[in-house]
């Protein structure tokens, strides 16, 4: 795992697997930033939640790591997957990196996470287990992940344009939004 100072350098693990693709690094990190800095904004105006700033930073910027195993060309993305399954991916990258915690924030951000229920009525191509975010800095980034999108990266979605973003996931996905809404704002 890339260090800087001792500190794990996030930037470097992205360069590590996006060396070869300019366009699509410039969409991650340009996304995962954007990300990163509302999360960290949330830890700093919420002491009282205990989230581990550095940590959340670090997983905020590689929540993402795996799109590039993914078929979504609109965003560059040009493997074989299907983009439903980026956090997964990036999820083994990351444990392959030596980073089980980071895993599992890539793992349990996508909508406001995916339970056995939700992967089993949608037919989605992931193992039948719950990947909802359970620490308070999964919650925190898969909050803060669904206010930026990698199609439009200049822009921050409303609280209103992302409850009916949630809207594929199901009402209980909507309702967890609602909730770290009133918790995190």
């Amino acid at each position: 795992m890339p260090k800087l100072n001792n500190v794990m350098d996030p930037i470097a693990l992205i360069d590590k697997y996006y060396a070869d693709n300019a366009p699509l690094r410039h969409i991650l990190v340009t996304h995962s930033t954007s990300v990163a800095e509302m999360a960290v904004d949330i830890v700093r105006r919420h002491p009282e939640l205990g989230a581990d700033e550095a940590f959340v930073h670090e997983a905020a910027l590689l929540h993402d790591i795996g799109i590039f195993l993914t078929d979504a060309p609109g965003i560059q993305c040009f493997g074989k997957e299907p983009y439903i399954c980026h956090g997964l991916l990036g999820g083994r990258l990351l444990r392959y990196e030596g980073l089980p915690s980071h895993a599992r924030v890539a793992e349990r951000h996508t909508g406001t996470g995916l339970t056995v229920e939700t992967i089993r009525r949608q037919q989605l191509p992931l193992p039948e287990q719950d990947f909802s975010p359970e620490t308070i800095e999964e919650q925190i980034i898969c909050y803060a992940d669904k206010f930026f999108s990698k199609t439009n990266l200049e822009r921050t979605k409303t609280p209103e344009q992302v409850l009916l973003s949630l809207q594929k996931f199901g009402a209980e996905g909507i309702a967890r939004m609602q909730l770290w809404m009133q918790r995190f704002a």
